[in-house]
């Protein structure tokens, strides 16, 4: 009995241990299965997607580029495609976030068919960049690539069910934003959700808030934001410009359920806060920056955080426009100021333009001079004193009127030349008293005959008279003959 016993027992005793290493294998087995099961679950997930829209000019790519750490000089046509590398330090994993940047051209619309699809979409973030350089063309600029990539999602023709699903984890997640203070730094990037979170109440959205729900996350980047300086130097843009800017702005993220921020690729503004912000959205990374509203050049407002009455305390610095007024009518594009150049002349040398000079009156024909008493188209007379002409009465030498001018009595003022020319004349016959000489004619002889017979000097009574005597028979002949008078060359 004994023997028997002992081999009964020993079988027993063999059996439990090699039950006992089939469960330890099993075990061994879960444990690594888990184990990879969980590993994989916790990779960072490959194929998200980021949608860029925005005008030409308005500094997407290079913001792109920055983020990505190269600087991308050439700019391509159409779709552009770069990629972000996303690290996760606690679990030593890396993937790549594609980015997909659309031409600033309408027309180009087509080729988001090559970046988005019905099952990519759920993966995607869109971004729309407005150029605060012109800061007039940003509300414009928001609503049509808004309205492309409205149209485009529309053209995907998902199951309605799918797209309510998409809409209400917009809204969920926008109702559930919390202030970063209240998060624990110390935990995992990843945001792990709170006990009792989905029992939590939820508040209603309000009246504007996520009416036009797309179903994917939305983020507005403002570039260029160094030029708030440029536009207070040069265009006369004060605090209520930027408040009314920023209102507009933050009111059309309230439609789209959208974060805003405010970057500067020259200055490196809010690059590395854009980078945390857009890898909190894509993968759900820990997040703790709060809203930045202080500065009017380094704005920063989570999805989630704002609301109607946070942004009517920009109203309270507006004087000269109310709120409600329409963007293009307060922030209005300057005009242009053209530049004009003078062109500039230089001055020819003093010697090579004598020398043109020269050459020139060179070539021109010799032209016959004429004397100083000569008028043009007269032939010159050997005497100084004019021939008389045909049908004018031969006035003899004699006569005070021989040097006189013929004054025409339409004319105003030329009787008083013809006056004065037989004066002058008269003065002359009588100082050049000796015979012979020019200028003696019988007026001299008349006038010093009177002298000799009265034994005076011709005195100033004298040439009085004898002036109004010529002044009128001047007049008599001019009325008798009206003859036109002579020029000034023939006195």
């Amino acid at each position: 009995m004994a023997p028997v016993l002992e081999k009964q027992l020993t079988g027993a005793a063999g059996a439990g241990d090699q039950n006992n290493e089939e469960e330890e294998g099993q075990n061994l087995w879960s444990s690594i299965l888990s184990e990879v099961s969980t590993r994989s679950s916790s990779k960072l997930p490959s194929g998200k997607n980021i949608l860029v829209f925005g005008e030409d000019g308005s500094g997407k790519t290079t913001l792109m580029a920055k983020l990505e750490g190269t600087d991308h000089s050439k700019k391509g046509r159409g779709l552009e495609y770069l990629y972000l590398s996303v690290h996760d330090e606690d679990r030593d994993d890396q993937t790549r976030c594609n980015v997909w940047i659309l031409d600033g051209d309408v027309y180009h619309k087509g080729l988001l068919k090559f970046a988005v699809s019905a099952q990519s979409l759920l993966d995607s973030l869109a971004v729309f960049v407005a150029d605060m350089s012109r800061p007039w063309t940003i509300m414009e600029s928001l609503q049509k690539w808004a309205s492309v990539l409205r149209d485009h999602v529309d053209k995907l023709k998902i199951p309605p069910e799918d797209r309510r699903e998409m809409e209400q984890k917009m809204v969920k997640a926008f109702q559930e934003y919390t202030e970063p203070e209240d998060a624990n730094p110390s935990s995992p990037q990843r945001r792990a959700p709170t006990v009792g979170e989905d029992e939590a109440v939820l508040l209603p959205l309000g009246d504007n808030i996520l009416t036009n729900n797309l179903g994917i996350p939305v983020l507005i980047v403002c570039t260029k934001c160094d030029a708030v300086s440029v536009l207070e130097k040069e265009h006369d843009y004060r605090e209520e410009h930027f408040d009314f800017i920023q209102s507009h702005i933050r009111r059309f993220c309230l439609q789209y359920g959208a974060g805003l921020i405010y970057t500067s690729v020259k200055e490196e503004k809010n690059l590395d806060l854009l980078y945390k912000y857009i890898v909190h959205k894509m993968y759900d990374f820990q997040f703790t920056t709060p809203a930045l509203v202080v500065e009017k050049d380094a704005v920063f407002i989570p999805a989630g955080w704002d609301n109607d009455k946070k942004i009517g305390i920009l109203h309270e610095n507006l004087t000269a426009v109310r709120p409600e007024d329409p963007f293009e009518d307060f922030i209005t594009k300057p005009p242009v100021r053209k530049l004009v150049h003078d062109k500039e002349i230089n001055a020819e040398d003093e010697q090579v333009f004598l020398m043109k000079q020269q050459s020139l009156l060179a070539k021109q024909p010799a032209t016959p001079t004429r004397g100083p008493t000569e008028s043009p188209g007269r032939p010159a007379s050997v005497s100084p004193r004019p021939a008389g002409r045909a049908g004018q009465p031969t006035v003899t030498s004699g006569s005070p009127m021989t040097a006189v001018k013929k004054p025409d009595p339409n004319m105003k003022g030329a009787a008083n030349e013809g006056v004065l020319a037989n004066f002058f004349n008269s003065l002359l016959s009588k100082k050049t008293g000796a015979p012979g000489s020019p200028g003696t004619g019988a007026v001299g002889a008349g006038v010093q005959g009177s002298a000799k017979k009265t034994g005076q000097k011709p005195g100033l009574t004298d040439v009085q008279a004898e002036l109004d005597r010529m002044t009128r028979k001047q007049d008599s002949m001019v009325s008798a003959n009206n003859i036109p008078p002579p020029t000034e060359n023939e006195a």
